[in-house]
């Protein structure tokens, strides 16, 4: 897992009841990543995504891409990896 790399990022705008996570999580379907996403109580959308450098390079590329007409402003964050992660999700 050493070459997997794990980052938190947050998107605030209009990010929250436009679809926003399941276009996240139809996203990350189509990229070899594991994570989350999620809204958060002050109505940014919190997301983190781990793989290989490039693949989330390319996963946060395609999230801009669909949704950047949403995101007012996106803070990343590397943080550390989670070991037996599985899937990537959305979290209620």
């Amino acid at each position: 897992m050493s070459n997997r790399s794990r980052v938190r990022t947050i998107y605030s705008g209009r990010v929250q009841g436009v679809g926003f996570r399941a276009t996240t999580a139809s996203i990350a379907a189509r990229h070899p990543i594991t994570g989350f996403v999620r809204n958060e109580p002050d109505g940014s959308v919190l997301c983190e995504a781990q793989g290989a450098p490039k693949d989330l390079t390319r996963f946060h590329a395609d999230v801009r891409a669909a949704l950047g007409g949403n995101i007012r402003a996106e803070a990343t964050t590397p943080i550390p990896p989670v070991l037996d992660e599985a899937d990537f999700m959305i979290q209620r």
